[in-house]
């Protein structure tokens, strides 16, 4: 079982600190790809995969399509901007047309789970949870949350903009694991 894990932050701190605690708890094959110092432009919306199978841009959006292809579970992580998800975040969800040009099918019956960290608390990381829960349903992939009792649609963090603070909050770490927990049960149960 292979998970793959987005960290769609321009930089190299809390959010991924929180994907990273994410996958070192799971019990399965992990791969991490996080948007610090990567070149991902947006889609042209040109449809040139349509006709080619393949993305006109080359970047770093390859590695992308590769895991997930190969992924059984996908974790998106996205720190909050501006009250959703980060600009990077939104190229990816964009990108992944190309992929559907080849296989509509290709990320259908996949499990997925959505990390969303604000510097505040409450500063938009429901709206994050919700577009990386539509970009799940839009693509057949089963989206999981941790349950009604605190992670209502995944694992939500207060950083307060410092890798010091993240790791301080308890409260975001316990909605993490009660969303690994579900996450682990679904890939568990339907792959």
């Amino acid at each position: 079982m292979k998970v793959f894990g987005i960290c769609a932050s321009p930089r190299n701190s809390t959010t991924e600190y929180v994907l990273t605690q994410a996958l070192d708890k799971l019990d399965c094959e992990t791969v991490m790809f996080t948007c610090h110092n990567k070149d991902l432009k947006p889609c042209l919306h040109c449809d040139y995969c349509l006709e080619n199978k393949k993305c006109i841009i080359q970047d770093d959006m390859g590695e992308v399509y590769e895991n997930l292809q190969s992924a059984d579970g996908i974790i998106l992580a996205t720190p909050v901007q501006s009250g959703s998800i980060s600009a990077n975040m939104s190229i990816i969800m964009d990108r992944t047309r190309a992929l559907e040009a080849i296989d509509y099918n290709l990320l259908r019956g996949k499990i997925g789970m959505s990390i969303a960290v604000g510097g505040d608390r409450t500063g938009g990381q429901d709206f994050a949870h919700m577009s990386n829960i539509t970009y799940f349903m839009i693509h057949g992939i089963i989206p999981v949350s941790g349950g009604p009792f605190g992670s209502n649609l995944g694992a939500s963090f207060w950083s307060q903009d410092s890798i010091d603070e993240i790791k301080e909050d308890t409260y975001g770490m316990e909605s993490l694991n009660r969303t690994l927990v579900e996450f682990e049960n679904f890939l568990n149960k339907y792959i």
